[in-house]
């Protein structure tokens, strides 16, 4: 269990974030957006239902918002960390409004089927998927690393204000002027957004390296997320939670309708005890983490959120629904978010983007399948099996953390090492020269083996999650004392580019192993050459080394 000394126990420590005036202002003008989000939402489900779709259509709303996340996703990430993500999220939100126009019109001309409808919801989700991987990494560039448990709470406290209200909002507008006039109070809710996000001048670090291309960016992210074993436990959980957590909103609009047999009125006041549920699970978390680890935090979200489905399957009582939605809201917040922020403190400013971007991914994955899951549950087996076997998944999400429980990342030091310079070389080399073979000889008594052994596979593992390709650990036959680690990158700058990456919390491998040694290593940087006669007279042989490093300082 975390030290409650050193985290915020009051909830004025989670009001923090809003001491830093862009964070404050993107935060207000993104819970205006919204609002008019789920105004939309609450319109697409109930003209679904009004068209006459069947069960699983109806669930295949929230499944064609949260698909593009899954499929656009990493791209998205890859963009967000390569790119001004101001400008991202511009574009995102101007071709949003575009859409919210058309769909508009649409539906004012009475043009609307569900499969049309569906496709605009969906374009819809492809820019909230191209959106959200920069707008959760700039979190990070808004708020100092203290704040950020507190401002991704705000976030999702902001998402759920609207939620408690705009559905109640928009289950009025629809009930009042239709559908087509909830679509129109979308488009008009991303203006805000676009004026504030159109004024920020965020202050960006200079590249001292060239950007990355998206197909590499895109495997650099994967490789990240694949060598980080924190980081794929995040992934296995949000999927788990995802496909439970699903069924409640996907089938809101059934519960509504034949479970307490309401309405769009009906249908918005439930998700809006929803909401509210979130709204309180937000305010609360930073006294919740002052006194839970992260595991146990996700644990009691995911086991109250299974008691509200369980029981919302079972009530035919609208009052008992409307006073059972909140645990499921508050559940909804607290673990989506903590996923969010063990993501987030668990991962560099370099890959951030990306690695968020993979875990709305498995989340938003888990979402979209058991959307459609769940949807065709309740078409063959009625709501509420549907509901009751959500709640057995979100029991074994909970259950999960006995075997793989996510880490509590918040003590970690993920800045960068230091700037990296490349070392000048014998050879003349160029940013695409390459591939580039790397090898370290270490000199290792023979007491110390064991131990190096076992800093050699966390080393392992830290460069092969940089970029380092074909890592191999050698031992000389004639000296046993002698072992040559080895690897090779495609070119000179993608060198520079894994030794960039390095982070403050790397440095204790490397230093145990540099006291090991008795020193830093012989380090010997060659060039792969095809055994031409013509590369004798175009440049130096392939066996022609590089200066061995000399600066202890540095890690090769």
């Amino acid at each position: 269990m975390p030290d409650a000394a050193q985290r915020p126990s009051s909830d004025r420590g989670a009001l923090r974030p809003f001491r830093h005036p862009v964070f404050r202002a993107v935060w207000l003008a993104s819970m205006g957006s919204n609002f008019g989000g789920l105004i939309q939402s609450v319109g697409a489900a109930w003209l679904m239902t009004s068209l006459g779709a069947s069960a699983a259509m109806v669930a295949l709303v929230q499944a064609s918002v949260t698909l593009p996340i899954v499929l656009l996703s990493l791209v998205a990430g890859a963009l967000a960390d390569s790119l001004d993500r101001r400008v991202l999220m511009l574009g995102a939100q101007v071709f949003m409004l575009t859409v919210s126009i058309l769909l508009s019109a649409f539906a004012w001309a009475g043009l609307l089927s569900p499969w049309l409808l569906l496709l605009f919801t969906f374009l819809i989700g492809c820019g909230t998927a191209l959106n959200g991987p920069a707008w959760q990494a700039s979190v990070g560039d808004m708020v100092p690393r203290e704040d950020l448990p507190s401002a991704v709470a705000l976030n999702s406290m902001g998402f759920n204000i609207a939620r408690s209200l705009g559905p109640a909002i928009g289950g009025a507008i629809v009930a009042a002027a239709g559908a087509a006039a909830a679509f129109t109070v979308n488009a008009l809710s991303y203006f805000g957004l676009i004026v504030v996000l159109a004024r920020w001048r965020p202050e960006t670090p200079g590249q001292s390296l060239p950007r990355e291309s998206l197909g590499p960016a895109m495997v650099a992210g994967l490789r990240y997320v694949a060598m980080s074993p924190s980081l794929k436990v995040v992934l296995l959980r949000g999927v788990v939670f995802g496909v439970g957590a699903s069924a409640v909103p996907a089938l809101m609009p059934l519960v509504a309708r034949e479970l307490v047999g309401g309405g769009p009125l009906t249908y918005g006041l439930l998700l809006g005890s929803f909401g509210l549920g979130a709204v309180g699970g937000a305010v609360s978390s930073t006294r919740l983490r002052a006194r839970l680890s992260t595991e146990g935090l996700v644990r009691v979200a995911a086991l109250i959120f299974a008691v509200s489905a369980a029981l919302t399957g079972l009530s035919t009582n609208l009052l008992l629904t409307l006073a059972v939605l909140p645990l499921a809201g508050a559940g909804w917040v607290l673990a989506l978010s903590s996923f969010n922020v063990t993501v987030q403190m668990s991962t560099p400013r370099w890959v951030v983007a990306r690695s968020l971007s993979l875990y709305q991914m498995a989340a938003f994955g888990g979402m979209a399948g058991g959307s459609w899951l769940w949807g065709t549950v309740a078409e063959q087996g009625g709501l509420t099996v549907a509901l009751l076997g959500a709640a057995g998944v979100l029991a074994g999400c909970a259950a999960m953390g006995l075997v793989l429980p996510l880490a509590d990342a918040e003590g970690l030091d993920l800045g960068p090492l230091r700037p990296w310079d490349a070392p000048a070389t014998a050879v003349p080399v160029e940013a695409r020269t390459g591939p580039v073979v790397i090898a370290l000889e270490w000199h290792i008594a023979d007491e110390a083996q064991p131990e190096f052994l076992e800093l050699m596979q966390k080393r392992r593992r830290i460069r092969r999650r940089d970029g380092a390709q074909g890592w191999v650990l050698l031992r000389d036959l004639a000296n046993p004392m002698l072992w040559v680690e080895r690897y090779h990158a495609s070119t000179w700058l993608d060198y520079i580019r894994l030794n960039n990456r390095l982070t403050r919390e790397d440095a204790e491998v490397f230093e145990r192993l540099r006291a090991l040694n008795g020193g830093p290593p012989q380090v010997r940087r060659m060039i792969e050459r095809e055994a031409r006669a013509s590369d004798h007279d175009a440049e130096p042989a392939a066996q022609d080394l590089a200066p061995p490093l000399t600066d202890p300082t540095r890690m090769p």
